[in-house]
């Protein structure tokens, strides 16, 4: 995909109506549209970054006051593509980077930030829900490449404010990592 956008809302049902505008505003393909945890609703759709953008706009007027955060992110990494679609692979064992926050959108935007700075696989990036709307993203790879992909990730300006935990397992035990996947 060229560009995704995001939405993050904190009402269902202007969710849903956004979700419509979106498609309806500009050639864009929804990838998902779904309610999560604590009652929220989430888009993310993907195409060409003026459609993105244009519908992203066309979504967040619709939601007002109800939109809890977006973004667009032009030409997002591909492991961010494949973990956002669950498609991603069960990474080899290394050491595991764990970046926790309060919202989807930043999650989304540390996934990128982190992949493109430093030589490391995205095993995973959970958006909400069953995790109470929170959203997190395991990095794994080599030691030095984990340290600065999370530490770019979680100062990504979009970032800010938004990140609750983040930590660099060095040498995880086997048991610990396997039960991650």
């Amino acid at each position: 995909m060229e560009s995704i956008g995001f939405l993050e809302f904190s009402s269902i049902a202007r969710g849903i109506e956004a979700a419509d505008a979106v498609g309806k505003a500009a050639q864009v393909r929804i990838v998902f549209a779904r309610a999560g945890c604590p009652g929220k609703y989430y888009l993310l759709f993907g195409g060409e970054v003026a459609a993105v953008q244009a519908s992203l706009d066309a979504g967040a007027a619709i939601g007002g006051g109800f939109v809890v955060d977006s973004c667009v992110i032009p030409r997002p990494h591909p492991q961010v593509i494949r973990a956002i679609a669950n498609t991603a692979q069960p990474p080899e064992y290394g050491s595991l980077g764990v970046m926790e926050f309060y919202s989807v959108t930043a999650a989304v935007f540390a996934a990128d930030a982190a992949v493109k700075a430093a030589d490391v696989d995205l095993a995973e990036l959970r958006l909400a829900v069953g995790i109470g709307g929170k959203s997190y993203a395991i990095l794994t790879g080599e030691v030095a490449a984990v340290q600065e992909a999370v530490s770019c990730g979680v100062n990504a300006p979009e970032c800010l404010g938004m990140a609750l935990a983040h930590v660099v397992i060095p040498n995880p035990g086997r048991e610990v990592f396997e039960s991650l996947w």
